[in-house]
């Protein structure tokens, strides 16, 4: 006497629907945890004669742009020692970007330097698709840079904020917001 028993496979159906129903409980709960704690990100417009360094610059400006900031702490201690704003030829000498001709500097606009009226440094750039023309005024711990991207331009006679704007100059400013900085509230 030979017996068989079937023996019938155990259901999956309800585990794969216990399995989808927490996850859908999960997301839910994610979801509604980050709508609440989520925060509206307003971007302040500039004037139009200043440009937001991270939204408005192209790549190569943006190096240029924080080659001088660096390099404003070397110029100040420069300036410390001889009394006077060193040349573009001596930073370019001790390597400091962007006045030394490198590979970088030639990449971003071959910018020609000069100083103007012992307060001010113009590098002309020779590529303008590239790069525009930037001048950074010293003055103080935090320079004063501005850009230019007209073709052929010459040096500025009137370094004020009214002069460089009426010859066509852009402050670039940054602005550190939520975009930049993540903040962290416990």
């Amino acid at each position: 006497m030979s017996t068989t028993q079937v023996v019938r496979p155990a259901g999956a159906g309800h585990e794969t629907l216990y399995v989808l129903l927490l996850c859908l409980i999960i997301l839910a709960v994610a979801g509604s945890v980050i709508a609440m704690h989520g925060e509206s990100q307003e971007v302040v417009a500039v004037p139009s004669h200043q440009l937001d360094a991270r939204r408005d610059l192209s790549a190569a400006e943006q190096g240029i742009y924080a080659d001088l900031r660096v390099t404003l702490d070397e110029i100040q201690l420069l300036q410390q020692e001889h009394s006077e704003l060193p040349t573009p030829e001596q930073l370019a000498e001790e390597g400091f970007a962007p006045f030394a001709q490198d590979a970088s500097s030639v990449s971003r606009g071959n910018h020609r330097w000069q100083i103007l009226e012992a307060s001010a440094y113009l590098g002309l750039s020779q590529a303008p698709d590239t790069s525009g023309s930037l001048l950074m005024r010293v003055h103080g711990a935090e320079p004063d840079i501005w850009l230019n991207r007209s073709a052929n331009l010459a040096a500025p006679s009137d370094l004020s904020d009214q002069g460089l704007i009426a010859a066509g100059w852009q402050q670039v400013v940054t602005q550190f917001d939520a975009g930049v900085t993540r903040q962290h509230r416990h």
